[in-house]
């Protein structure tokens, strides 16, 4: 499973995770991408994003975000994504 960084805390998560499985204290949790003054702000103070997503398309746009830290998802099946295939095709 790749990870990204969870902002300035100097560790790393999956950049996918199933609802409860990462523990999100601290981190800005979006249910979209939208909103890109938001997304900036908290990457500036190094502030985790992390982003709610329910299908494909969501996640790839959260992920194509350099901001977002993990994507979190309602099922398993999202969460074992190949997201390779889902980028590239």
């Amino acid at each position: 499973m790749r990870e990204r960084w969870f902002g300035a805390t100097g560790r790393k998560v999956p950049e996918l995770s199933l609802e409860g499985e990462l523990d999100l204290d601290g981190a800005l949790v979006l249910d979209d991408v939208d909103d890109l003054d938001a997304l900036r702000r908290a990457h500036d103070v190094g502030r985790p994003v992390v982003v709610r997503a329910d299908d494909a398309v969501a996640i790839r746009r959260a992920l194509a975000r350099p901001e977002v830290a993990s994507v979190i998802v309602p099922t398993q099946e999202l969460r074992d994504l190949d997201l390779t295939e889902l980028t590239y095709g």
